[in-house]
């Protein structure tokens, strides 16, 4: 049985006569104990802080029997790992699925880009937005003083706490819509005024990082962590 926030997924797999259902991660509508396995790919670095990803993997061990497991996959902040680059920074230089890769968020990490040279300005917004985060006696801010940085696509990263460009294709906007602007290498000027973007968070975590939220539950054990392919993973038995 699978879930998903988005309806229109939902209703693909309906299509496919496959069983799923709308949910949120954080509110399973499904028994407690009542599964033998649990899976979580590419969902819990979409969560915003540290509270709500460890909620969403309590969430998965209070849906486990005893002695069931779960599988989470996160991305990596280590694209390159034991002197290796990831499949995610090698097909920097184009690749046969490019436009599968525009629409299909799979573990390897997602999918686009903006201004190469935005490096630099991301991590002084990083160092930022920690400090704003570290600093208790901080007043009210306006919202627009809390930016995240922008990731270029295929590049290593500079900030655990990102924004990741989605360029819509084939999704054209009505006359009405704004068009955000954006730069496509060797795109048509056509494509650029059409292509919807939509940015999407993601936390990308640390080595170590996963493993020790999930060590901070006292209901579940962590069988194995490890490094797949540009993604931090997790097997964990329910106690």
């Amino acid at each position: 049985v699978g879930c998903d926030r988005s309806k229109n997924l939902v209703d693909i797999c309906g299509e496919k006569h496959f069983q799923a259902f709308v949910c949120d991660a954080l509110s399973v509508p499904i028994r407690s104990g009542s599964c033998d396995a649990c899976i979580s790919i590419a969902v819990i670095h979409h969560f915003s802080t540290a509270e709500r990803r460890l909620a969403t993997i309590r969430e998965l061990a209070r849906l486990l029997r005893p002695g069931g497991t779960a599988l989470i996959y996160v991305w990596a902040m280590e694209q390159e790992y034991k002197n290796q680059k990831s499949k995610y920074l090698k097909e920097k230089n184009g690749s046969k699925n490019k436009d599968k890769e525009m629409h299909t968020d799979t573990a390897q990490g997602p999918f686009s880009d903006q201004g190469p040279d935005n490096s630099s300005q991301d991590s002084a917004w990083s160092d930022h937005l920690l400090n704003d985060l570290k600093n208790e006696s901080c007043g009210a801010k306006s919202v627009a003083d809390f930016r995240l940085p922008v990731h270029t696509n295929r590049t290593s990263f500079h900030s655990q706490d990102l924004l990741v460009p989605w360029h819509l294709k084939g999704g054209r906007k009505k006359k009405e819509e704004s068009v955000d602007t954006v730069v496509v290498p060797g795109g048509s000027k056509e494509l650029q005024e059409l292509s919807p973007v939509f940015h999407r968070y993601y936390h990308v975590f640390c080595e170590g990082e996963l493993e020790a939220v999930c060590r901070s539950l006292d209901c579940v054990r962590v069988q194995k962590s490890y490094y797949d392919q540009g993604n931090w993973c997790v097997i964990l038995e329910k106690l």
